[in-house]
């Protein structure tokens, strides 16, 4: 029986059940090979080879294909229909080569729905794996290895606390970073709008807005105050106004285009609020099982088979009045439309969402809007009417205009309506107005509206406005941010300008498709990268750059600005298409980006960590140091009056701001900071014999105070607040329990000697004599019993004895030369432990958090400092490697090198590159 792979079970799955036992059907499960995060993997010396490893989980996957294939001479690689899926095949191809040079025939297929027709269509139809999109995968694959094996530690040694930079990571960020300067530097401007309700003749009413202004045509901010309302108000008032002109023009709106990757992803985002990753698991779940075509996709066209299908299908649902006379074409518009596939559309037109019984609410949401969208796509366009109305006065010196629209034919409206990124006004309908018929007042038209106002104001009156003595009824009524005449008919309404609104994930998706930049099928996992990282927060579905990002950004702008421009990156992902149709070597694309990059990495080695600050301090200045009520220089200390603050960083990584007098001068405050917020001495309360205790803010973080310093007492009581603990929410009652530790338990059963509990410098412990325990929770110091003290202290006495082995508290996965690595508790807090190698983590990153890329780093670098050598690789292995046929049948696509030795010579890469954490750069490519 032929032997057919796919990606994952669920897809193993559905394919199983519509070729039936004639095929079997098994799951590499995503990609099976990948490059080793260590040096070397990409030798830019010779050709950029590339050193491949079959993952650790893959193994038996391999092991299950190569066990059917003893059976049967035939290989079917049926992945995705894109680069990714071809990359995947071309990997089964090279792993499995032992096997398959033994007379086997290997064939790929792809189809672009799993349905049976697709299926076994696309099985009649077996072709060999596509080079050049191969080439394009390996391309980005490379490019990513080098940036953020040669970036990442360059920001480690020069910007303390950074985690790491991608390739289209560091451009997203900036993205945002950008935006957020922009929303920071942005001052709002006052502007007033003027509105009349006016009745017909025949007592209907309508609303107009005022247009005109002393004969003269009004723009946004010619009633920039309260006062030029008031008048303005008055001159409405004051005249008799008719109808000049009414005219009416006929409109139409055609339905958008199917989904596509990013607009799938945008609407998802506007209408249900699911990130991006969310949506793309949705869409994952929702393929696999038949339901849509292939979820990533660049393209927006449609098969002929199905738009006839959703043309018939209209008709029966709707009528003819809404198929249209020919079936509509549509064709992408994007910068970078890369390999074309079919829009995302259902598998079958005739399933309606209320015919397919989902148990995931996020796949119910999403089917009915790809198949709404898609039914949408081929419907005929809405016909619409829209009226503009013109009332002036006789004399010429006011204008208003009322604008409206009446459908007179929905079409696709009936189905479908694109979500908006930002709420704007809609056009009601108008009644019937002639041409040269009385626009009166309506009084009392805007009372509703103005009580409103006031009630948000929380004032129960208002200003009179001084009238004539001779027309005392003529009175205008004011409120701060409305001027209402007297009749209540005409109300000016105060508006300030908005400032450009933080990006969502909807509207960053489509901003950088706009510019070109990465593709769209990843910029699900390149949102999730930077989150995870730390460079950006999620609040409301808006984008905010954390310190950490803003850092990141700043440094990489100013000293590799070229690598982060928007035209740069877009114009190496054109590059790549070129590439992956064949129009381009990718080896060349590959060289020249390392000329000049591997240059800028060089000219980096010498600078210093003060000038980097320097530099970044300048360019976050704005929002450093946010401009001051009073019109004081924002940099002078506010401590100590005469010290100017700076950027520094401290010895545990983070940064902050610092008073330049320091050490006679301590203030200091976090890069985003409130300056009377931070000021050392903030005072909580007092304690039990009155002494106060004072929040401060110091080199090393926050910590609590009693009391002041003295003659007699130099060095008065302090304690650090823990990690996790806000200073903003602290309260006295938490900083005297912090400030009474160590806290007495109680004599040990056994000898007497006291038992205590308190935090230390790696963390929370009980002490028993000479011996120390930690424990996992801050909170237990403060609430721990004798029975779970002496617990800990047991365990830890055995451990010493060697009658218990600390369990790991992670296991991270297997090192490249071998052997697992494990996350350990140890005496002085969490470590990563390979072989005989413990590296302490540090203080940023977690046990939960550490990634395997960032533990074999640590690693490195501990082994190096020590001396300590890894075991070697068995001789054989590398004669293995040097076997496999796939260096010679891909020599000329990508040679699969195994290199005993690291390349000797990269401009500042040899001793970076093994220090770098490129966990994300997969995800940017």
């Amino acid at each position: 029986m032929p032997v057919v792979v796919v990606e994952s079970p669920a897809k193993a799955k559905t394919i199983n059940k519509y070729l039936g036992s004639d095929y079997v059907v098994l799951a590499s499960y995503g990609h099976v090979r990948d490059l080793p995060p260590k040096d070397g993997s990409v030798d830019t010396e010779n050709g950029f080879d590339m050193l491949w490893e079959v993952a650790a989980d893959s193994k038996k996957h391999i092991r299950a294909i190569t066990e059917a294939l003893k059976t049967d001479d035939t290989l079917i690689l049926a992945t995705d229909p894109d680069r990714e899926g071809e990359a995947i095949s071309w990997h089964l191809q090279e792993a499995l080569a032992s096997t398959l040079k033994k007379g086997k025939k290997v064939s790929r297929v792809t189809f672009n729905a799993i349905t049976k027709e697709a299926v076994t269509e696309a099985m009649k139809h077996p072709r060999q794996v596509d080079q050049p999109l191969v080439d394009a995968y390996l391309a980005r694959r490379a490019l990513d290895y080098l940036v953020g094996f040669t970036l990442s530690p360059v920001l480690w040694r020069k910007l303390p606390g950074s985690r790491s930079a991608g390739r289209v990571q560091s451009v997203c960020l900036r993205l945002i970073v950008e935006r957020e300067m922009e929303v920071e530097a942005f001052r709002a401007r006052e502007f007033w709008s003027v509105s009349a309700v006016l009745n017909t003749p025949r007592g209907q009413e309508f609303e107009a807005r005022l247009t005109v202004l002393g004969g003269r045509k009004l723009d946004k901010f010619d009633i920039p105050t309260a006062e030029a309302a008031e008048l303005a108000v008055q001159a409405v008032t004051s005249r008799t106004l008719s109808v000049s002109s009414v005219e009416a023009k006929p409109a139409s709106r055609n339905p958008y285009p199917p989904f596509m990757t990013s607009t799938l992803q945008q609407e998802a985002s506007r209408k249900y609020g699911m990130g991006a990753k969310a949506c793309m698991s949705a869409a994952q779940r929702l393929y696999e099982a038949g339901h849509i075509t292939y979820m990533r996709t660049d393209g927006i066209d449609m098969a002929p088979e199905a738009v006839a299908q959703a043309r018939s299908e209209i008709g029966k649902r709707f009528g003819p009045a809404y198929v249209p006379d020919a079936p509509r074409i549509y064709k992408n518009k994007a910068k970078n439309a890369q390999e074309a596939h079919e829009c995302i559309r259902p598998t079958d037109m005739a399933v309606a969402p209320a015919d397919l019984r989902l148990s995931e609410r996020d796949q119910q949401n999403l089917y009915e809007l790809i198949w709404k969208r898609t039914i949408a796509s081929q419907m005929a366009g809405a016909r619409m009417e829209r009226t503009v109305v013109e009332i002036g006065s006789a004399d010429g010196q006011v204008g208003l205009r009322a604008n409206g629209q009446v459908v007179l034919f929905d079409g696709f409206l009936k189905v479908y309506e694109e979500g908006r990124d930002e709420e704007g006004e809609d056009e009601g309908r108008l009644p019937q107005i002639m041409q040269g018929e009385a626009a009166a007042p309506k009084k009392g038209g805007f009372e509703a509206a103005f009580k409103k106002q006031s009630d948000a104001a929380g004032k129960d009156d208002f200003d009179l406005i001084e009238a004539k003595a001779a027309q005392p009824q003529s009175a205008l009524r004011r409120l701060p941010s409305a001027v209402i005449s007297p009749d209540g008919a005409i109300l000016a309404s105060q508006s300030h300008t908005q400032p450009p609104p933080r990006y969502t994930e909807a509207t960053l998706v489509k901003r950088m498709e706009e510019l070109g930049i990465g593709r769209p099928s990843t910029y699900a996992s390149v949102l999730t990268t930077i989150v995870d990282r730390e460079y950006v927060r999620k609040d409301k579905n808006r984008l905010f750059p954390e310190d950490k990002g803003r850092l990141v950004t700043a440094f990489l702008t100013n000293f590799f600005r070229r690598y982060v421009e928007y035209d740069f990156t877009a114009d190496l992902e054109s590059q790549l298409d070129d590439v992956s149709a064949g129009e381009r070597d990718y080896k060349e694309v590959l060289a020249r980006f390392w000329r000049d990059f591997s240059a800028a990495i060089a000219e980096t080695a010498d600078l210093r960590i003060g000038e980097v600050l320097d530099k970044i301090d300048d360019f976050l200045s704005p929002h450093l140091y946010p401009l001051r009520e009073d019109g004081s220089d924002p940099r002078v200390c506010t401590s100590c009056g005469t010290g100017r603050l700076h950027l520094k960083t401290s010895r545990s990584g983070g940064a902050f701001i610092g008073c330049g007098n320091y050490p006679e001068c301590r203030y200091t405050r976090p890069i985003s900071g409130e300056e009377g917020g931070s000021v050392d001495g903030r005072v909580l309360g007092a304690d039990a014999e009155g002494v106060e205790i004072s929040l401060r803010a110091g080199r090393f973080g926050p910590y609590v105070q009693k009391g002041e310093a003295s003659e007699e007492a130099p060095k008065p009581p302090r304690a650090s607040l823990p990690k996790g603990w806000e200073s903003g929410a602290l309260t006295l009652e938490r900083a005297i329990e912090l400030l009474s530790l160590p806290r007495q338990i109680g004599p040990h059963p056994e000898d007497g000697v006291m038992v205590e509990s308190a935090i230390g410098r790696f963390g929370p412990y009980v002490k028993h004599g000479t011996v120390y325990a930690n424990i996992p929770d801050v909170e237990e110091v403060f609430t721990i019993g004798m029975n779970r003290a002496v617990e800990v202290l047991a365990l830890k006495a055995a451990g010493r004895r060697g009658a218990a082995v600390a369990e790991p508290l992670r296991a991270l996965g297997e090192h490249p030369d071998g052997g697992p690595v494990q996350v350990m508790p140890g005496k002085y807090g969490p470590y990563v432990k390979w072989a005989k190698v413990n590296a302490t983590l540090p203080k940023e990153l977690s046990p939960e958090a550490v990634t395997l890329e960032e533990a074999l780093v640590l690693i490195a670098e501990k082994a190096g400092k020590s001396g300590k050598k890894a075991p070697a690789k068995p001789a054989a292995a590398k004669k293995a490697a040097a076997k496999k046929p796939a260096a010679k049948t891909a020599a000329a696509k990508a040679p699969a090198k195994v290199a005993a030795k690291a390349p000797a010579k990269k401009p500042a890469a040899k001793k970076t590159a093994a220090k770098a954490a490129a966990s994300e750069d997969a995800s940017d490519s």
